[in-house]
C-alpha cells in the first residue's frame, strides 16, 4: 500500500458534476446522524484505545485485477463485477472475533469509490452491484454494535497531474468535497485512515486533519506516512507499541518529534506473504487455503490491549462479497481465545 512520493504542485479549478446514479442512497435513515457534540482528548483516547480490534475491509477494482494496485485509465465502473455485498456477513464473523470496529476501504488509488459519490462516475452504484455499499456497511454495523472507521487514497490516478503507480494528481478541492460526502452522511466515524502512498492530492496533511475536524469533531486523522499530523497514529505493516515508542509504527516509525497523537492503530493483512496476486486484497482463488494462524492474531490482539493501542487485521472479501471462509474460521477462532482468555 506504501510508497513516500513527493508531490507535485498543478493548478485546478473543481468542477463538481452533480452525476445521478441507477440506485440512490436516500433510504430511510440517511444520512446517518453525528454527534457534534465536542469529546475532550483524554475522554476519546479511551474510547478509541477500549475498541481493542477490529476487521479492515479491503474491496475494489483490484479484487477483480489479481494485484495490488490497479490501473485505472481504461476502466469504469462496470470492472467491479461484485454480484453481492455480504455486509451482515462480514460484521458477524467481526462480533464473533471479538471486534469492536469495522475499518473500511472507502477509495482506492484507483479513484473507484465504494460509495454513492457525486464527485465521479467512476463509483460503485454505477456498478452492476448497483449499491452504496458503505451505507448498507453502516447499516450492518448497527445491526451488530461495530463502530465504523473509514480508509481513503489521498492519491488518485484519475485527477489531474496523475501518473500511474508513481503520484496520485491534485484535486484538493474534490478531495474535500469526498472527505464531507464520507463525514456527513454516514453518521459518526471512529477514524479515518489516510493512505499517503501516491501524495496527498494537493491539500497538505495538516489541512486535511483541521478538514476533518470541522466536520467530525470527534473523527481522528491519521496518515500511514508522510508529515505526521491528526490524532491518531497509523501503523500499517507495524505492531504493538506504546504511545510514545514508535517501533510499532510501521511506515511511520521515524516521526519521533510529532506530539499531537492520543491513540495508536496497527495494521497488517490476515494473508501471509506469497508470491503473485495482491496480500491486501482478495485476489487469485489459488490462495483460498492460505491465512495467518489464529495464535499469531491473538498474541498480536494481546500487545494491543497491554499497550492500548487499536489492532485492524485486514482481510478481503471475494469476487461474491463474502469473507473467505479460511478467514472466518480463523476470526472465530481468535474470538474464542478472547472469549476465555487464552494464553498465547
Amino acid at each position: 500500500m506504501s510508497l513516500k512520493l513527493k508531490c507535485v504542485g498543478l493548478s485546478i479549478l473543481f468542477l463538481g458534476s452533480c452525476s445521478v446514479s441507477r440506485h440512490t442512497s436516500q433510504h430511510a435513515g440517511y444520512p446517518f446522524p453525528i454527534n457534534h457534540q465536542i469529546i475532550p482528548n483524554d475522554i476519546r483516547a479511551k474510547q478509541i484505545a477500549d475498541m481493542k480490534f477490529g476487521m479492515f475491509i479491503c474491496w475494489s477494482f483490484s479484487t477483480f485485477s489479481g494485484q495490488e494496485w490497479t490501473p485505472t485509465a481504461d476502466k469504469d465502473a462496470s470492472y467491479f463485477k461484485a454480484t453481492r455485498a455480504n455486509t451482515d456477513q462480514w460484521c458477524k464473523v467481526a462480533k464473533d472475533a471479538g471486534m469492536a470496529y469495522i475499518l473500511f476501504l472507502t477509495k482506492h488509488h484507483d479513484g473507484f469509490c465504494l460509495w454513492d459519490t457525486k464527485t465521479t462516475e467512476k463509483k460503485v452504484t454505477n456498478s452492476p452491484l448497483g449499491i452504496d455499499v458503505l451505507a448498507k456497511l453502516k447499516r450492518s454495523c448497527d445491526k451488530y454494535g461495530l463502530k465504523l472507521a473509514l480508509y481513503y487514497s489521498e492519491g488518485d490516478w484519475n485527477w489531474p497531474g496523475a501518473k500511474y503507480d508513481t503520484y496520485g494528481g491534485y484535486n484538493p478541492e474534490v478531495k474535500k468535497a469526498q472527505l464531507k460526502e464520507l463525514l456527513t452522511n454516514y453518521g459518526d466515524i471512529q477514524y479515518i485512515w489516510f493512505d499517503h502512498a501516491q501524495g496527498d492530492g494537493g491539500l497538505s496533511h495538516e489541512e486535511t486533519a483541521k478538514f476533518v475536524d470541522s466536520l467530525q469533531p470527534n473523527c481522528l486523522a491519521g496518515f500511514n506516512h508522510g508529515d505526521p499530523a491528526g490524532r491518531i497514529r497509523l501503523g500499517e505493516m507495524g505492531h504493538a507499541s506504546a504511545l510514545d515508542d514508535s517501533s510499532g509504527a510501521g511506515y511511520n516509525k521515524n516521526n519521533l518529534h510529532y506530539k499531537g497523537y492520543i491513540a495508536a492503530e496497527f495494521t497488517y493483512p490476515i494473508l501471509p506473504a506469497h508470491k503473485g496476486g495482491a496480500m491486501w486484497f482478495y485476489s487469485l482463488p489459488k490462495w483460498d487455503g492460505l491465512c495467518l494462524p489464529a495464535e499469531k492474531i491473538y498474541k498480536d490482539y494481546l500487545g494491543a490491549v497491554k499497550f492500548k493501542n487499536i489492532f485492524s487485521i485486514d482481510v478481503g472479501p471475494d469476487y461474491k462479497g463474502n469473507i473467505r471462509a479460511i478467514d472466518a474460521k480463523t476470526l472465530r477462532q481468535v474470538g474464542v481465545m478472547i472469549k476465555g482468555n487464552k494464553e498465547p
